[in-house]
């Protein structure tokens, strides 16, 4: 597969389009329906990471989910706040130091959320406190391909 093809989507909500409630603090703060597809062939897991990127001070970091599994190709709503799963996919620390989903819940006007999806040619160490800072790190000379979806959100 051309990794320029890799791309993510969601049912719930387009690029560029308004984060539906239900995602959000203003919701169930579930996380959001995701899928992709066209990852490139070597791919041995998949990291995903999901920022505010309209915070004044610093970008905020809502999710990291890594080591998803290989032949997953989509995440269903409402992935669980465990830390990890069955499989070796787990959830690092988000902003708030907290290994689950944080919802869209900005204190004023509309913010972009950026969901980021990381093809990578290696299964990473299970890491507990793994942070945005250290899975940028581990993934270094690792990522195959990367492709995003930003949604919108504000809470009127």
């Amino acid at each position: 597969m051309n990794p320029r093809n890799f791309e993510l989507k969601s049912k719930a909500f387009s690029h560029n389009q308004q984060i539906p409630d239900e995602y959000t603090c203003k919701g169930k703060e579930h996380s959001p329906p995701l899928y992709w597809n066209h990852a490139p062939e070597n791919t041995k897991s998949y990291a995903l990471i999901m920022d505010d990127l309209d915070t004044p001070i610093k970008t905020l970091t809502h999710w990291i989910l890594f080591n998803i599994p290989s032949d997953e190709t989509r995440l269903e709503e409402g992935v669980s706040s465990k830390q990890s799963f069955d499989h070796k996919m787990m959830q690092g620390k988000n902003s708030m130091r907290k290994n689950e989903y944080m919802g869209p819940c900005p204190p004023f006007g509309s913010h972009k959320y950026q969901f980021t999806l990381y093809a990578l040619d290696t299964v990473l160490e299970e890491n507990p406190k793994m942070n945005k800072k250290k899975l940028l790190k581990e993934m270094n000379d690792h990522i195959l391909a990367q492709t995003s979806l930003i949604g919108v959100y504000s809470k009127k």
